[in-house]
């Protein structure tokens, strides 16, 4: 985790919205728990989903065997909610995911370290559930925590 770690926003149900509950429900039910079967009861049936990990999906049983991926790949998975944004039909989040490393990802062989990576995201309702997601995630600093090695130096730098 990071040297000094942004603490998770009050996710009591009481004070969110219906939409930030929704967030809410499938970061800290879904995810967390791995439990695929609420799926249904957060997005339609034909949603399309871009991941912080990289994969563009459509739907309720590709979804779910990517939960099941990242979550068979990183014991204890859990998601850190930093923060929610709403505006109308949209909810956007600060996020932080992590787990333990247990399964090949990236390249890299399994290292049983707690590895984390952030993410944003930008969930669009339609009605009460999810019609799209799409979810940026720090893969570069992911894999450098799964590395032996510290993340090297970007090769981008701009001139002054």
């Amino acid at each position: 985790m990071p040297a000094s770690p942004e603490t998770q926003i009050d996710l009591d149900r009481a004070k969110l919205s219906p939409q930030k509950n929704m967030v809410r429900k499938f970061y800290k039910e879904m995810w967390d728990r791995g439990d695929t079967r609420l799926i249904p009861e957060i997005f339609h049936e034909n949603f399309t989903f871009r991941g912080s990990l990289g994969p563009v999906l459509i739907g309720h049983t590709r979804f779910a065997d990517y939960v099941r991926w990242v979550t068979d790949t990183l014991e204890d998975y859990t998601s850190d909610v930093l923060a929610l944004i709403e505006e109308d039909t949209w909810v956007a989040g600060k996020l932080r995911f992590h787990g333990r490393h247990r399964k090949p990802l990236f390249g890299c062989a399994p290292t049983g370290k707690h590895v984390w990576w952030s993410g944003a995201a930008i969930f669009t309702f339609d009605g009460e559930k999810v019609d799209d997601l799409w979810v940026l995630g720090d893969i570069y600093g992911l894999v450098g925590r799964m590395d032996a090695g510290p993340v090297q130096k970007l090769e981008f730098a701009v001139a002054f």
